[in-house]
C-alpha cells in the first residue's frame, strides 16, 4: 500500500476516512473484500473501518477477528455503508447498499461493468464515484492492485483441482506390482493467468500437459512450465496480442486452421480445461459438440468462460452436464469462491494497494482522478458513466 509518513497522522482529531465493507449478497459469493490483516494495514495508514457483521464469514474470518484488528462492527449493510467515504466489495453492490451510500462516496469493486450496465447506471444515478477493479491497467505499478490476476490465478489451480475429482482416475503415472497407471493428458486452452496456474497445477500432480493460445510469447511461458505448445503458428498468430496483453479475436479463417489442429489432439485428451475471455465480448468457442463427441466416456471439459456465454458447445452455467458418450462439461462459476479464504486475502490486498492512491504523499485523503490507474479503473463519476469503454 502506498503509505502516508509515520508522522503524518501525529495529532489529527479523528480519521480521516471511512471505507466500509459489506456482506456479498450474491448467491455462491463467499468471499469478503477485506480480511482482519489488511484491516489492521487501512487503520494503521489513518482510515477508520466498518465491517458489516458476518461479512468474512464464507471465508472463516469472524467478526471477533475484525474487532481486534481495530474495525468497527455494524448490524447492517446500511450501518455500515451510510457515513463511508469508500465502500469494497468483491462483486459490485445491490440496490439497497447503492441506496445507502452519500453521494459523492467511493466504490471500488469487481463491477463486471459490461454485463451490469444496471448496476452501472444505478451507481451513476446515485452520484457515486465507482471503480472497476477489472479496468485496472496491466502495467508495473499496478501490478499488486490487479485483481483479475490474482482470482484468475486460484481459478486455474481450482479448475484442475474440480477437473480431478469429476475424472474419477488418478492423473500421475504410477508403477505399482499390480501393474502401471498411466498418466492422464490435460489439454489447457488459453494461456493467461489461469491457464498458467493450471497448467502448473497438473503438472504438479504428475498430468502430461499440453497447451494451446493465440498469443506468440506464451509459448515460451508454457514449455517453461514443462507442458507442450499447440497452435497454429502463421503469421496472424505472431500478430495476435494487444498492447494489453490480451488476446486478440481471431479471424474464421484461422480459426478454422486452429481447430482442425486440435481436433484430433482433443480426441486423445482426459482432460480439457478453456479459459479464453476477450473483455467485453463473448468467449470464444473454441470446443465444438463434434470435438466434445470424439472424446472418451470419462473425460472431462471445465469451462472457465461459463459466466460470459462459455467456450465449450454445451457448457450450462451453474451445471455439470453428461454427454451421451460420457462426457463431462463443468459450467462452475466462480471458482476462486470455491477458495475463499485464500482468494479473499488476494483480493483484499489488491484493495488495500488501491486504497492507497486515495492519499497524498502527505497522507490526506484526497483521491487524484487523474492518476492514471484511478483514470483508467473510473466507472462512474459526477453523475455520469464516464470510462470510454462503456460509452462506445
Amino acid at each position: 500500500m502506498v503509505r502516508a509518513p509515520a508522522d503524518a497522522f501525529g495529532g489529527r482529531r479523528g480519521p480521516m476516512a471511512v471505507i466500509a465493507v459489506t456482506k456479498e449478497r450474491r448467491a455462491g459469493e463467499t468471499r469478503v473484500a477485506a480480511t482482519p490483516e489488511t484491516v489492521k494495514k487501512l487503520v494503521a495508514a489513518g482510515f477508520e473501518v466498518v465491517v458489516e457483521t458476518g461479512a468474512g464469514a464464507g471465508a472463516s474470518m469472524a467478526d471477533a477477528d475484525y474487532e481486534a484488528a481495530g474495525a468497527r462492527i455494524a448490524k447492517t449493510a446500511k450501518d455500515a455503508a451510510g457515513k463511508a467515504d469508500v465502500l469494497f466489495k468483491v462483486r459490485s453492490p445491490e440496490a439497497d447498499e447503492i441506496a445507502a451510500l452519500k453521494s459523492g462516496a467511493f466504490v471500488a469493486a469487481l463491477l463486471n461493468p459490461y454485463n451490469e450496465k444496471p448496476t452501472v447506471q444505478a451507481l451513476a444515478k446515485a452520484g457515486v464515484s465507482a471503480f472497476a477493479m477489472e479496468f485496472i491497467p496491466r502495467i508495473t505499478r499496478a501490478q499488486v492492485m490487479d485483481a483479475l490476476s490474482s482470482q484468475a490465478n486460484l481459478a486455474g489451480y481450482r479448475a484442475v483441482i474440480e477437473a480431478a475429482e469429476a475424472y474419477g482416475r488418478a492423473l500421475p503415472m504410477m508403477m505399482t506390482p499390480a501393474g502401471t497407471i498411466a498418466p492422464a493428458k490435460v489439454f489447457i486452452m488459453g494461456v493467461g493467468v489461469a491457464g498458467l496456474q493450471a497448467i502448473a497445477t497438473a503438472r504438479r500432480l504428475g498430468a502430461v500437459v499440453t497447451a494451446t493460445d493465440v498469443r506468440p510469447a506464451t509459448k515460451e511461458q508454457v514449455e517453461s512450465l514443462g507442458a507442450k505448445f499447440v497452435a497454429v503458428e502463421d503469421e496472424e498468430f505472431r500478430q495476435a496480442e494487444t498492447s494489453g496483453g490480451y488476446a486478440k479475436e481471431m479471424s474464421a479463417e484461422y480459426q478454422k486452421k486452429q481447430a482442425e489442429l486440435i481436433g484430433g489432439h482433443i480426441a486423445k485428451q482426459d482432460i480439457v480445461i478453456t479459459t479464453a475471455l476477450i473483455p467485453g465480448r463473448p468467449a470464444p468457442k473454441l470446443v465444438t459438440a463434434d470435438q466434445v463427441a470424439s472424446m472418451k466416456s470419462g473425460s472431462v471439459l471445465v469451462d472457465l468462460a461459463v459466466e460470459q456465454g462459455g467456450n465449450v458447445e454445451g457448457a450450462r452455467l451453474g451445471e455439470v452436464a453428461t454427454t451421451a458418450n460420457g462426457v463431462k462439461i463443468m459450467g462452475v462459476p466462480n471458482l476462486p469462491a470455491r477458495i475463499s479464504a485464500d482468494s479473499s486475502s488476494l483480493y483484499a490486498r489488491n484493495l488495500l494497494a488501491f486504497a492507497g492512491l486515495f492519499l497524498t504523499k502527505e497522507g490526506a485523503f484526497a483521491p487524484d482522478l487523474e492518476d492514471e490507474i484511478l483514470k483508467a479503473a473510473l466507472v462512474t463519476h459526477g453523475g455520469a458513466v464516464v470510462n470510454p469503454s462503456l460509452n462506445a
